[in-house]
């Protein structure tokens, strides 16, 4: 089994499963990660203390990815539309390095609010 992360944002708990990239590695190494969730449309994210470069970057992802934005040194969970969006699709600010998806309804995510305690640690595997 992979990797996967605990997500603890606001009123929110889910699970998350990484992929084999280098991003997701070294977000990985770096746990436990807290912060503070910023919205943008339907998009929390959060700077984080890791500077990494741009990994097969895209520019629109799928609901539920997790990214890392470089730009903004920021983790980010996409759960719908932002302001950049055309139609339903779901773009990011700049292009990020997607490393991981959650595994529930990412849509539960619409319950965070701007300013919440966002903690990612690493999963109790049992």
């Amino acid at each position: 089994m992979g990797k996967t992360l605990h997500i603890k944002a606001g009123p929110i708990e889910a699970i998350a499963e990484l992929d084999e990239s280098q991003t997701a590695d070294s977000i990985w190494q770096a746990l436990p990660i807290e912060g503070f969730a910023q919205t943008w449309g339907d998009e929390i994210y959060f700077s984080i203390p890791l500077a990494l470069p741009l990994e097969n970057g895209q520019e629109i992802v799928g609901m539920g990815d997790l990214g890392y934005w470089p730009t903004g040194k920021a983790f980010c969970i996409f759960f719908g539309p932002t302001p950049a969006s055309k139609g339903d699709e779901i773009r990011p600010a700049s292009a990020v390095n997607v490393f991981g998806k959650v595994t529930v309804d990412a849509t539960v995510f619409k319950q965070v609010k701007e300013g919440a305690e966002v903690i990612i640690e690493k999963a109790e595997t049992g």
